[in-house]
């Protein structure tokens, strides 16, 4: 049995994977400032440490009191839009949390870290679907500071004789029940409901990329999955010594007006989708090649979009 610090633990994503860590016999030990993450996400017997990952001492001290093997760093600021209107705060915490992290690590002697990167760090790659070996040239605040994560993982490895593994998401979507609902309005499929819920037309940001419908094309993968991405990640860096970087994501794309349409069928009516300016910093096409993670970790996504969409309204 191994203990993994799990930073952004009571977040989203982070709830997701703090379950499926358990699930494969780990324990696990929360840290989260709770400043977008939500304490009830988190099982009472689960240890939790509120404070900022900005907090050296305090993530010193929790690696150290709780003898972690390892971590895995999801705490993060994630939107493409708002790291353009507010670029430093999104350097600020992005990249001085994996900073501070790496810095913790070393001076507690653990060698294990799984790190949430992006798909926004490939910006606007030149073919479909993104093999891992792409050219990084990111479109937005938010893209770089993970890329500049992964570097400073990466650049860490040697000196701290680190097993890494980085994990570009694509699309997340999707939830296991209700309490753990994806509640930020950040992305599109809680966007797409928010927005039904309050009696509105939901918004398609662009129709005219260079797509066949117009709207941006992007592969969702259901949030499950990528939790067990996460523990096959987690695995893999105590089995070997690892230094990878993996896309986590379906291989399958679908257009915003796509989306449209399933949540369409599955509430049983036209959402009446209204076309809207693009967004600063989104990229036109973003799938995923994964034969690099389905070869290596033996892992591959199983939920559809009709699932993802299906869960979402649940």
């Amino acid at each position: 049995m191994s203990r993994w610090l799990l930073t952004g633990g009571a977040g989203y994503i982070g709830a997701h994977v703090l379950r499926a860590l358990q699930v494969a016999g780990n324990d696990v030990v929360v840290y989260d400032d709770l400043s977008t993450g939500l304490a009830q996400r988190v099982p009472s017997d689960v240890p939790m440490i509120c404070a900022s990952v900005l907090d050296l001492p305090e993530l010193t001290r929790a690696m150290r009191d709780h003898q972690v093997d390892g971590v895995i760093h999801l705490a993060a600021k994630k939107s493409v839009s708002e790291s353009v209107a507010h670029p430093l705060r999104y350097y600020r915490e992005n990249v001085g949390g994996i900073n501070t992290v790496l810095l913790a690590m070393a001076e507690v002697g653990v060698r294990h870290i799984v790190y949430s990167s992006s798909a926004a760090v490939y910006g606007e790659p030149p073919w479909s679907p993104i093999r891992e070996d792409t050219p990084c040239a990111p479109i937005s605040p938010y893209g770089e500071t993970k890329l500049i994560g992964e570097w400073q993982v990466r650049a860490a490895a040697e000196p701290l004789d680190l097993s890494w593994v980085a994990l570009r998401y694509f699309n997340v979507a999707g939830a296991v029940s209700a309490d753990l609902a994806d509640t930020s309005v950040a992305n599109l499929v809680p966007l797409v409901f928010a927005a039904i819920d309050a009696g509105e037309r939901p918004l398609v940001f662009g129709t005219d990329y260079p797509t066949p419908d117009g709207s941006c094309i992007r592969d969702y993968i259901h949030v499950v999955d990528l939790a067990d991405a996460h523990v096959a990640a987690a695995e893999y860096c105590l089995r070997e010594r690892a230094q990878d970087v993996f896309n986590v994501g379906r291989g399958d794309g679908a257009s915003v007006w796509e989306v449209m349409a399933a949540v369409s069928a599955q509430v049983g009516h036209d959402v009446n989708a209204e076309a809207a300016p693009r967004r600063a910093g989104d990229a036109p096409e973003l799938v995923a090649s994964v034969e690099r993670i389905n070869a290596q970790l033996g892992w591959q996504a199983s939920r559809s979009l009709a699932d993802i969409v299906r869960r979402s309204l649940e």
